[in-house]
């Protein structure tokens, strides 16, 4: 007894710390079985959590926890196995749900590392969204300055008003000291001091264009700042003062080089002028991105403006130009009108009061030759005649071509007989050739309409002038007359290209053909025969005489009646040919009964003799 009592145990039990670790062991428990109570909570309320089981697993390795420290409650004393066994099976269950959280654990942390970093990465952009906010508020307001000032200066097309209030607008917005504007001088070498906002320097001031600093602003399109000790920033009297940051942008001068304005420089090269921006002295402030931008675009305006300001001013000068000459025209219209009014006149004289004692004297020259009179007297006697016919002629075909060329000649269109027409051309011609021995032949197509309808007088002035000059011009052998058809194929002319005829049922085209033996045309004098005056240079023209308007006349009533009239000579000697188409109506076979009863009585007339025939002419010129 005595030698067990000696032996001492191996672990004592001390009472006290029996008692603490017993409390302990509650409390542990009691926390335990507290934190699944509050995650159930958490749980219930974030609805939008993505980790629900594991916060349930999680659970339940708590609950475990405390289960195994309560059960532990009963082994600081003696306990019977039971209280083992669930012992053990509490620990048991306790490391495998431990060991499921750890192996859980490992793939979330990483989920919840890449939720971190895109929180910080929203929160980044977050701050990125603010700042273009911030930025885009700032365009939007610079936008609003930059409307106003467009539209305040667009007000006007005026230079110097546009230039005045771009200044009292820029130091407005931008609260400036002071602004000005520096303009090239007509020699192009410096810069004056044209506009300022505060008139605190005299305008007139001038700087070398080649100064650096301007260098440097000329050769970007963008607002730079430049020194305050600059020759162009200098728009204060000296002190004692801070000067404020200075800033210079270039205005283009857009197309002044089409333009002579006045007082601007004459630019055959790009030049611009300076704008100078200056903040107020003895301040902190700075000039902000937005505030430069604001700068530019303007002077872009204003460059625009002052465009549209040279286009108004060369517009308008352009204006009175037109306006005198308008004034000068309604002078020359009034000057022409009168000289066609004396014209006129001057023909109306010539129409009566020359040509009524003209023909008189061709009458009476024509009688005088009939008398006994001695060779030398009827030379002189056929030389009046010869003359006073040329002479009538002349005034004849003057009265004609005046009425052509101020378009008061009318055709005057009516049903004709066609043969008839030639016949009595070859009828008048005859006499005229045979004096100097020469023949006429006549050669009608059998398709050539008897009636035609047009203008008879006028198409037998140009047959009868046609046919005179193949006559005057010839010495011997003859002259050959005829008339056809136009066929379609040879309607097309290469000497006429705006000859255009359009064959029809209604109209046909007459086609004249007239060749003389007589003296030929160089064909280089071929164009100019039908100009008014103009004559060959052959000495058998020159011999011929003429007054150069026959042809002329021809042609304008060829074109009158939609033709075309051209000449053909291989040379001097070689004779003439003269071609001619016109355009006629046509009349059907049926429709020559209604032929008028004048046209019928003519025909028979020129078949009736009328012997010993006494007629008496009444004229009022005594």
């Amino acid at each position: 007894m005595e030698s067990c009592n000696c032996i001492e145990p191996q672990w004592p039990a001390d009472e006290l710390l029996m008692r603490y670790q017993y409390i302990s062991d509650f409390f542990i428990a009691l926390a335990y079985f507290s934190i699944p109570l509050e995650l159930v909570y958490f749980v219930k309320k974030s609805a939008v959590f993505p980790y629900r089981w594991v916060l349930v697993q999680f659970g339940a390795f708590i609950v475990l926890c405390g289960a195994t420290h309560l059960i532990n409650l009963w082994t600081f004393n003696m306990h019977s196995r039971t209280v083992a066994i669930v012992m053990t099976a509490a620990k048991v269950l306790t490391a495998a749900v431990s060991c499921a959280t750890a192996l859980m654990l490992v793939h979330i942390i990483p989920d919840l590392l890449s939720v971190k970093t895109r929180e910080l990465f929203l929160k980044n952009k977050a701050a990125e969204l603010d700042r273009e906010m911030g930025l885009i508020r700032t365009q939007e307001e610079t936008g609003r300055h930059v409307r106003m000032l467009t539209h305040e200066i667009r007000s006007t097309l005026d230079r110097h008003t546009i230039l005045k209030t771009t200044l009292v607008e820029l130091g407005r917005t931008l609260a400036l000291e002071e602004c000005a504007l520096w303009m090239p001088t007509r020699s192009g070498v410096e810069l004056q001091l044209s506009y300022t906002l505060r008139h605190q320097n005299p305008v007139g001031f001038t700087v070398p264009i080649q100064h650096p600093a301007i260098t440097a602003v000329f050769g970007t399109n963008r607002a730079v700042k430049i020194s305050s000790n600059s020759p162009v920033a200098r728009l204060r009297p000296s002190g004692r003062y801070m000067p404020g940051e200075v800033v210079a942008v270039r205005v283009p001068l857009l197309h002044l080089n089409n333009f002579q304005i006045n007082d601007w420089p004459e630019l055959s090269t790009k030049r611009y002028a300076l704008m100078v921006l200056m903040l107020p002295s003895d301040s902190a402030r700075q000039w902000h991105v937005h505030e430069l931008e604001l700068v530019e675009v303007v002077a872009d305006q204003v460059a625009v403006a002052l465009s549209h300001a040279a286009i108004l001013e060369e517009s308008m000068r352009a204006r009175d130009l037109l306006m005198e000459q308008n004034v000068a025209l309604d002078l020359a219209r009034r000057e022409a009108e009168t000289a066609v009014r004396a014209r006129n006149d001057f023909l109306a004289v010539m129409n009566h009061e020359m040509r009524t004692p003209m023909h008189a004297i061709i009458a009476l020259s024509s009688l005088l030759q009939e008398t006994e009179l001695t060779p030398e007297q009827r030379l002189m006697v056929e030389t009046i005649l010869k003359s006073s016919n040329l002479l009538a002629t002349l005034i004849n075909d003057v009265l004609d071509l005046s009425r052509l060329e101020d378009g008061s000649l009318q055709l005057d269109i009516s049903v004709f007989d066609l043969h008839g027409l030639f016949k009595e051309v070859l009828n008048l011609i005859k006499p005229i050739a045979s004096v100097k021995k020469l023949y006429v032949t006549l050669s009608l197509s059998p398709d050539l309409p008897e009636y035609a309808i047009g203008d008879e007088k006028r198409l037998m002035q140009v047959l009868l002038n046609v046919v005179g000059n193949a006559v005057k011009f010839s010495k011997e052998g003859g002259i050959s007359i005829s008339a056809s058809v136009a066929k379609s194929e040879s309607l097309r002319d290469p000497r006429a290209p705006d000859f255009f005829p359009v064959p029809s049922d209604h109209h046909f085209y007459l086609r004249v053909q007239v060749k003389d033996t007589g003296s030929g045309i160089n064909p280089q004098d071929i164009p100019k025969l039908f100009t008014k005056f103009a004559q060959s240079q052959s000495l058998a023209t020159r011999n011929a005489g003429g007054s150069g308007l026959g042809l002329a006349i021809s042609k304008r009533f060829v074109n009158l009646m939609e033709g075309h009239i051209w000449l053909d000579s291989e040379g001097l000697g070689k004779g003439c040919t003269a071609v001619f188409m016109v355009k006629l109506g046509t009349r059907g076979c049926s429709n020559e009964a209604k032929l008028p009863y004048l046209a019928r009585a003519t025909t028979n007339h020129m078949r009736t003799n009328f012997p010993g025939l006494k007629v008496l002419l009444m004229d009022d010129n005594g």
